[in-house]
């Protein structure tokens, strides 16, 4: 006890305080910090000379995660104490909006949320953030919803602008097509980049509030229970929401149960690579692309030491099995890149294996988009759930990140508008339902667009039909480049802004 301590307690002292509490255990100090954080100034009173722990741990239930949050100390406790996932239990949640996958969509619907005001939870079937590829093309529409959702500026410092596209032929090596990516009277004003897949999701996930995905979240099945659904997950817990947005890929559960038609194999089969130079490569920043002989290539550097590559090919009983083999499927690979000149087959050469991965390309009928639902009342898809494409047009991610402002905004303006009277349930789920309407009508027709463009393209691309590559290399591969910066330039528009 220190010597002002013991001076006070002989002179009885008289102290004029404003709020005193008696007890420095949970209650008292809780209380003590809910008031601090308002502004307001309190004595707590322990009879003890130190905090006194009269117990080793307790249930951290719902409803005190709520408190703890209100009192801003949720986040920290959190990362020092397990989540548990009672299996046995069957908990119910009650959640606003539940997002389905934690991939470019689902991530982007979440932060355009977030920026208007709403609060989401992702649910996300693996153990922590999976990364499905390497990297991809950002075009100009794709930085436009970047920048809606405020991150594009700290991406742009990491991935060099490319200046030009350059196609070129398999069999010969040689340019067939050098088209600028500066502002011209045809293709307008473009901002193109390869952009790292893991960077951007971990952008992303900086930018949201803590415990937005629950991992390990694998949804079952869905039942609805008046306007609101009840998302099954396989530990047993039971998810309930007014809002249920699948980004959950091409086997999408929530396009499942909308009725949406299983993507289709596009009878091609993809080979993608990342290669690391430690001391630079040396490319110039161009968008390379080699056709012909039934194959499809492209090598894009992503910044000064690093380079993305990716191959297309028709599966046959030469390369059957061979998909699972990461060696097998590289030197598959340098042996079809023709005479494509020696510094650009290194990049394949110098490719570790575990950065070679092959994947089967899909894709949606656009038929299916035109008359299936992708959105039924207060559900909806998103991402490659919605419109998965083959990549000759790499729209695929940059599309995503369309859906997710789109969807976000339109969320936004139909939960954030004043109601009369205050939200009732009703008038609520009507609200929510033209939100979803409206984002319907805005992204059907453009995935149709890009699917059917991107289908035709790579039939172009990948042909080995001597008029096609004929008509190709002379005729087609300037317009072909030209007709990926026209599908780029799209604007998604702005994130809704609560005043």
């Amino acid at each position: 006890m220190d010597q002002f301590s013991k001076l006070r307690k002989s002179w009885n002292m008289e102290i004029i305080e404003d709020i005193v509490i008696v007890g420095a255990g949970i209650a008292g100090l809780a209380t003590a910090l809910g008031l601090h954080r308002m502004g307001l100034k309190s004595l707590v009173l322990e009879s003890s000379d130190s905090l006194r722990i009269t117990g080793f741990a307790f249930l951290t239930w719902t409803n005190a995660w709520r408190a703890l949050d209100a009192l801003g100390i949720g986040s920290s406790l959190r990362q020092e104490h397990l989540p548990l996932q009672g299996k046995s239990w069957n908990m119910e949640i009650i959640e606003d909006i539940v997002i389905v996958g934690a991939g470019i969509a689902g991530l982007t619907t979440a932060l355009g949320l977030h920026r208007t005001g709403l609060k989401s939870l992702v649910l996300e079937s693996s153990d922590s953030l999976r990364i499905t590829g390497f990297a991809f093309l950002t075009w100009t529409n794709a930085w436009r919803a970047l920048d809606a959702l405020g991150i594009g500026s700290s991406l742009r410092q990491e991935h060099l602008p490319l200046q030009g596209l350059v196609g070129g032929s398999t069999a010969t090596g040689l340019s067939t097509a050098q088209i600028s990516i500066k502002a011209s009277a045809k293709c307008g004003d473009h901002e193109v980049r390869c952009v790292k897949r893991k960077l951007l999701l971990e952008t992303l996930v900086k930018e949201l509030p803590p415990d937005t995905i629950r991992f390990d979240s694998k949804v079952v099945s869905i039942e609805v229970t008046g306007n609101l659904k009840l998302v099954h997950l396989a530990d047993g817990t039971i998810l309930k929401t007014k809002v249920l947005i699948g980004c959950d890929g091409v086997n999408s559960v929530v396009g499942k149960w909308l009725g949406l038609q299983k993507p289709a194999f596009a009878g091609r089969w993809s080979v993608r690579g990342l290669t690391e130079f430690p001391d630079g490569h040396g490319f110039r920043p161009e968008f390379l692309q080699y056709f012909g002989d039934g194959f499809r290539s492209g090598f894009l550097p992503c910044d000064e030491n690093t380079i993305y590559w990716f191959f297309t090919y028709s599966p046959s009983p030469e390369n059957k099995g061979k998909e699972e083999s990461a060696s097998e499927m590289k030197e598959y690979v340098l042996s079809k890149l023709g005479n494509l000149p020696q510094e650009v087959a290194s990049v394949v050469e110098k490719s570790k294996l575990d950065a070679v991965i092959a994947s089967p390309l899909r894709f949606r009928w656009p038929w299916h988009l035109l008359w299936g639902d992708i959105c039924k009342g207060n559900v909806c898809v998103a991402g490659d759930a919605l419109h998965p494409m083959t990549p000759d047009l790499g729209q695929g991610a940059c599309s995503a990140l369309e859906d997710g402002v789109v969807l976000a905004r339109c969320l936004g303006e139909a939960l954030l508008e004043k109601t009369r009277g205050g939200a009732k349930e009703e008038e609520e789920y009507e609200r929510m339902k033209k939100g979803m309407d409206k984002y319907a009508r805005e992204r059907r027709w453009r995935g149709i667009e890009l699917i059917t463009t991107a289908y035709v393209l790579g039939w172009i691309q990948q042909s080995d039909g001597k008029v096609i590559n004929y008509l190709r290399d002379k005729w087609l591969s300037k317009r072909m480049a030209e007709m990926l910066l026209k599908k780029a330039d799209f604007d998604c528009g702005k994130l809704y802004s609560p005043i």
